[in-house]
């Protein structure tokens, strides 16, 4: 192979730029050498080279260009010096010292990516909150650690391994497909029997339809008639039909103001049974959402939910009534049109019919476009309508992190995908609407021209050729309309599919079934109680966990950070059922009980205290609607609720969405004496002064301390000192998932080396990590920071870069060594 080699400035694309073409050959910057390959022919200019000092944006680099065969060549050989030195000061005549001036001048920094730039750099962006392909699309354990380490992330553990092992079938698809195949009649007719409680003002509609359809289709041949009559009489007073002409128009007024009456008792019913559809449909949807487990809230976001409750319903509404009116208006109009152009001339009418067979292939295939592009439609609306569920509920931290720009490009981002989506939709319809309208009109012209022939030959007047065309009218416009019908009906099918997925999923439990609770106290026992929650099931919480709970006793249950604390109070709830083993009340095994009127026994203050949109009295009061005024302002005064009466409205006071117009420690409160108003049996706090401050803690407190004065069984879940010595009990879970030990305050700080003494000293160090159980090796070995483990990689690259150089010093030592001795 020829070549020449050409000094060229190009820019900086890394520390060590190459660049390599034809043979192997590049420029080196860091170690300031040029590397041939050993079968490699260079040939150097045969005119000078000027070159200009290059800048600190830019480097030099080797590149090989064929030149003539002419040209002197000369070999390269890589264990030949006395072919390189020549080469070299060749090389240098080229003004190799800008070469090295540009290699001993600093690299251009290059700019800094963020890690989400890297991780759409490494995977293609998903659909915003999309985990239907979850599952198929998980990576292997060596495939994720390859990665960590390649970006230098958070090594994987063994537990990530196991929650990466999803169990997702509890989460309803997006298009409403995973519980069967939707779109086909059966799912036709399933939505059709949605319409069946109305009946009956649906079959009045409907003969207000056939009323008034009767009457518009009559219109065209009258004035047929009309048009005949006023051609072929000479004085203008031939009868109509047997009427004189003013009897006739009269009558005709009057049948028309008949039509227009049916007209409007056809919309006002259809519109009317149409809302009660949709209230029915959601009423049903929102009470079926509520009985499901807790695994399927796990699974599906609220925002889809809402779409789903929300947009799907309405389509659902409007396709089985107003378009059904619409579908059966067509369908007579059609019908009775057909029939009266046959009356008129079959001849015209077969012609009328070789348009029918392509426009009802057009529509068959527009209507599956239709409904796939729907169901894509309601998908998204679904992924817009969570996106702003959940950051409009958090818009005070997108505001105080400035995230405003980003969570409005989120946003737009999402309906950009609807709007290509509605796009397509619109150049579907118009093509398909437009070419059917062309073959329309290229009917109604061959209707002109064999009908004209047909009235110059007498075989029909100019007044029957006239209604014909009108007819025709008709006939297409109900055409038209049956399509439509069709698109609109298979954008209900795939509304309804949504619908019918959630209607039709049936819980793993109904909170209304089992046996009756009367009462909730006795002991509490846990026996060999295992358990992993149903989204990751590889990842078990609880492994064989036993444990009892005296009547009226005040338990604390501490353990590590991630140990299943609040688990506990969860499977007490039976918002979840154990993997095996049984949890007992006075023993009887909760999993018989009826979990509705257990819960209303148990009195439940979460680290999170959730307040509904309503006023201060509404919240004290959900756990018992029935309660009397005096009732909740005794709770209230038990709570520690003085701050009401700051409030210019009292317990009337609106606290907002979600209690944001109240404080942590005053929400807490009301949390409370909601528990408190229901007197349970069992109440259960779940760090329930965890995120106060020392004021509200002590407030608090002291609701608490008026709380277990009675004689329920209380169990706080807790890691503050305060809070764990007021127990009379502490029961301490471990790491592995079983009671490490259990005692008195005093028994557990006596034992040093105590899995409770461990974690106090790790609370009371103040460290972040607090709440968390180092093992022995990571006391003996503490983990670096951050800081540090990044400088550690940065020796490590110096150490590796001198390694690199003393290595080349050695290679470039020996031809040297070998040459002597040759």
């Amino acid at each position: 192979m020829r070549s020449q080699i050409l000094l060229q400035r190009a820019c900086h694309s890394s520390s060590r730029p190459s660049i390599t073409a034809g043979t192997s050959m590049f420029f080196a910057s860091a170690s300031r050498r040029i590397s041939v390959a050993s079968n490699a022919h260079i040939a150097l200019l045969p005119r000078p080279l000027s070159v200009s000092p290059p800048s600190s944006a830019t480097s030099w680099a080797v590149k090989l260009v064929p030149i003539p065969a002419h040209n002197t060549v000369t070999p390269l050989s890589s264990a030949s010096n006395t072919t390189i030195t020549p080469i070299i000061r060749q090389i240098r005549a080229f003004s190799l010292c800008h070469i090295h001036r540009e290699a001993q001048s600093p690299t251009a920094a290059k700019p800094k990516r963020s890690y989400l730039q890297e991780v759409k750099e490494r995977r293609p962006e998903p659909d915003e909150h999309d985990e239907d392909d979850h599952t198929n699309n998980q990576k292997s354990d060596k495939e994720l650690l390859a990665e960590a380490e390649e970006i230098h992330e958070f090594g994987r553990s063994e537990k990530a391994s196991q929650a990466a092992q999803l169990n997702l079938s509890a989460k309803l698809s997006k298009d409403g497909t995973r519980g069967g195949s939707a779109g086909g009649w059966s799912e036709i007719w399933r939505l059709l029997k949605i319409a069946m409680p109305e009946k009956k003002s649906l079959a009045l509609a409907f003969v207000f339809l056939l009323i008034s359809s009767s009457i518009t289709m009559s219109i065209p041949f009258s004035i047929g008639k009309i048009m005949d009559a006023s051609t072929q009489s000479s004085d203008g007073k031939e009868l109509l039909f047997g009427l004189s002409p003013g009897t006739f128009y009269l009558a005709l007024g009057g049948i028309l103001t008949v039509g227009a009456a049916a007209n409007y008792g056809r919309i006002i019913l259809l519109r009317i049974v149409g809302e009660r559809i949709v209230a029915r449909l959601r009423s049903r949807l929102y009470k079926r959402t509520f009985i499901q487990n807790a695994e399927f809230f796990d699974a599906n976001r609220v925002g889809d939910l809402i779409s789903r409750l929300g947009s799907d319903t309405i389509i659902v509404g409007k396709s089985i009534t107003q378009n059904l009116s619409d579908g059966l208006r067509a369908a007579v109009s059609g019908g009775a049109g057909l029939a009266m152009m046959g009356y008129v001339s079959w001849k015209l009418t077969s012609i009328l019919a070789l348009m029918f067979p392509p426009v009802a292939i057009g529509a068959f295939f527009y209507g599956r476009a239709i409904r796939n592009l729907s169901r894509k439609i309601q998908k998204n609306l679904g992924t817009l309508t969570k996106i702003a569920e959940e950051r409009l509920g958090n818009v005070r931290t997108s505001q105080a992190f400035a995230g405003e720009v980003q969570e409005v490009s989120r946003y737009n981002n999402q309906v950009r995908k609807i709007f290509a989506l509605g796009k397509r939709e619109a150049i579907i319809s118009a093509t398909f609407f437009s070419s059917s309208g062309f073959m329309g009109n290229m009917t109604v012209l061959a209707l002109l021209y064999v009908g004209g022939g047909m009235v110059k030959s007498g075989a029909i007047s100019i007044g029957e050729l006239s209604s014909f065309l009108m007819y025709t009218a008709y006939a297409g416009s109900s055409l038209f309309g049956l399509s439509g019908f069709y698109s609109e009906l298979m954008k209900g099918v795939g509304a309804a599919s949504r619908l019918f997925e959630l209607q039709d999923r049936a819980p793993s439990m109904y909170p209304t079934k089992g046996q009756p609770v009367h009462s909730a106290r006795g002991p509490i026992e846990f026996r060999h109680v295992s358990f992993s929650y149903p989204t990751r099931p590889a990842v078990p919480i609880f492994q064989d966990l036993n444990f009892r709970i005296e009547e009226g006793s005040n338990i604390a249950i501490v353990a590590p950070s991630g140990a299943g604390k609040s688990t506990v109070a969860q499977l007490l709830l039976r918002f979840y059922q154990p993997t095996s083993g049984t949890i007992t009340i006075d023993g009887k095994d909760i999993s018989t009980m009826n979990a509705k009127q257990l819960r209303r026994r148990i009195g439940y203050v979460g680290q999170e205290p959730v307040l509904f949109s309503g006023t201060v009295a509404e919240n004290i009061a959900y756990g018992k609607p029935e309660a009397t005024r005096s009732e909740i302002v005794l709770a209230a005064r038990k709570a520690n609720c003085q701050f009401i009466s700051d409030f210019p409205d009292g317990l009337e006071t609106f606290v907002g969405a979600r209690g944001t117009q109240l404080s942590g420690g005053q929400k807490q409160r009301i949390a409370i004496a909601r528990a408190l108003l229901k007197q349970p049996d069992i109440l259960i706090l779940d760090e329930a002064t965890s995120a106060l401050d020392a004021e509200s803690e002590t407030l608090v407190n002291q609701a608490l301390g008026k709380l277990l004065e009675g004689h329920n069984t209380t169990i706080s879940i807790a890691h503050r000192l305060s809070t764990i010595k007021r127990s009379d009990r502490i029961i301490v879970i471990g790491s592995d998932g079983k009671v490490a030990e259990e005692g008195t305050y005093q028994e557990l700080s006596a034992k040093k080396d105590g899995a409770f003494s461990k974690l106090m000293e790790w609370q009371m160090t103040g460290d972040a990590g607090a709440g968390v159980l180092p093992t022995s090796r990571e006391r003996a070995d503490p983990r670096p920071s951050e800081m540090e483990e990044l400088e550690l990689d940065l020796e490590k690259e110096d150490e590796g870069e001198a390694t690199d150089a003393e290595a080349e010093k050695a290679q470039r030592a020996v031809p040297k060594t070998t040459d002597a001795k040759d």
